[in-house]
């Protein structure tokens, strides 16, 4: 059974990767705020009214009833209760499939699949990267935990790459709200994860890369297919391993939801807002199908700091308004290869060479794909 629940940060409830004063950080600005916390005599956990589980169903009830006592966000209002119902039921589906996920399925596996130089452990990157149900800053934490295990460096960035954007979690929010059209979101977010992958695989042989230092090897003879056969058969199908199983599952998705909830809110308060406040001629002129319309795109979705489920809506409303499928993608692929903060991240745990690399290799996939859909024209 997988202990991620063992290495929540105190701070900021993603996976930790960093060890520090006993406890598991995502980073060292975590590590810091826990020192200060503690030194200071504060708790270092939130308290219950800060768990996203407790305050984003309560102020999701507040803001969808605000129109009825304050006719002047009756407009505001409308729009995040029709958001919260397209966007609330694949997002729990999506938690549920991250808790089973967290539960069943073991990280030597991942490791096992994500190194070597074939081809196929790109594939199985990207692929791994699809079923990974988290937010960019909780797949963040997990791609420099699969590199501190020893995880290849063209797996791990067509991991990045492939999460959160065609993530199964968001599959179903990008369906409910693009369409047809959200399927060649997800579909072009792929090929830059595969494409970006086999190319660093080419710069990896050269030795352009550097080497991995936690690079580490499995038990000798370790088989999946094995391990897999030898979990089944000792499986017990008792009241108590269900409950167990039950318990473990819930226990995956409350830091999932930890990390992604809050967020949520986030993208669907400031999605209403966009709807409600801006003119939509001001997007329309701004952030059209144009080139220009395109790169501003790109560099708000690098000012922006949302968690990339906060920016689904967000790019949803952007499409809305403008009509550039392109701009939309270009928003969500954005976030995740121009984010400061998660590329700092990357630079501190991998180095320089290979956040570089991705930045010249992605970006000109992103603008060049992101042309390509907004000629889709209705």
């Amino acid at each position: 059974m997988d202990h991620t629940i063992d290495r929540i940060d105190p701070v900021c409830g993603m996976t930790g990767v960093l060890e520090r004063h006993g406890r598991w950080f995502c980073s060292a600005g975590c590590a810091a705020e826990y020192l200060r916390r503690q030194t200071a005599g504060l708790p270092s956990r939130r308290g219950a009214w800060r768990n996203p589980w407790i305050w984003v169903p309560v102020s999701a009830v507040l803001l969808a009833g605000l129109g009825s006592w304050w006719p002047a966000a009756g407009a505001f209002s409308a729009l995040y209760r029709d958001y919260v119902l397209k966007v609330g039921p694949p997002m729990l589906l999506g938690l549920l499939l991250g808790g089973l996920l967290d539960h069943f399925v073991p990280k030597e596996y991942i490791i096992k699949l994500l190194t070597g130089p074939r081809k196929r452990v790109v594939l199985r990157g990207t692929a791994l990267g699809f079923l990974a149900s988290s937010c960019s800053h909780g797949c963040l934490a997990l791609t420099i935990e699969l590199y501190r295990k020893g995880a290849s460096i063209p797996a791990v960035v067509s991991f990045l790459l492939a999460s959160p954007w065609a993530s199964m979690a968001f599959t179903f929010v990008i369906l409910r709200l693009f369409g047809l059209r959200g399927v060649a979101i997800m579909v072009a977010a792929l090929a830059i994860a595969m494409a970006t992958g086999l190319i660093f695989q080419r710069l990896d042989r050269r030795g352009v890369l550097g080497s991995n230092p936690h690079a580490v090897q499995l038990p000798s003879g370790f088989s999946i297919r094995g391990d897999l056969t030898g979990r089944w058969r000792g499986r017990a199908w008792t009241r108590e391993t269900l409950r167990a199983d039950l318990q473990g599952i819930l226990r995956g998705m409350e830091p999932l939801g930890r990390m992604v909830l809050g967020w949520v809110q986030l993208g669907l308060v400031l999605s209403a807002l966009l709807g409600t406040v801006v003119p939509h001629h001001v997007l329309a002129h701004g952030f059209g199908p144009t080139l220009g319309g395109l790169l501003l795109t790109l560099v708000a979705a690098a000012a922006i700091e949302v968690c990339s489920e906060g920016t689904t809506p967000l790019a949803y409303e952007l499409y809305r308004h403008t009509g550039a499928l392109g701009n939309a993608f270009a928003f969500l692929m954005g976030g995740v290869v121009t984010d400061y903060t998660e590329l700092a991240a990357l630079w501190r745990a991998m180095g320089r060479r290979p956040v570089l690399w991705m930045l010249a290799i992605t970006l000109p996939q992103v603008v060049a794909i992101g042309w390509l859909l907004n000629q889709w024209r209705s």
